[in-house]
């Protein structure tokens, strides 16, 4: 069972503007909720930025989910490219 606490969620722009504001959004919120936002804001960058550089669509948001929960803080950053999964490879060789 989900006893979900406090939730947060937003959309922003594919642009390295929109991660940077997903970063300040994300502190801010956790702020307000009297949790430690340092290592989860770093977390919120890198994954905001993999979003705008790796899944870019134009024209396409991103979005950021922070959820709290009992002992846990989850964060989530779905970007546009929902659309095509990573896919895996097989090694290539020895080693």
């Amino acid at each position: 069972m989900n006893h979900q606490l406090a939730h947060f969620h937003v959309q922003l722009s594919a642009t390295p503007r929109g991660a940077r504001l997903a970063r300040l959004l994300a502190v801010e919120q956790l702020r307000s909720w009297g949790l430690p936002f340092e290592r989860p804001a770093q977390v919120v960058a890198e994954l905001a930025a993999n979003a705008v550089t790796h899944g870019r669509v134009p024209g396409r948001d991103f979005r950021l989910d922070l959820a709290v929960t009992p002992g846990l803080l989850r964060i989530e950053v779905v970007d546009t490219r929902g659309d095509r999964m990573p896919g895996f490879r097989e090694p290539e060789g020895e080693g």
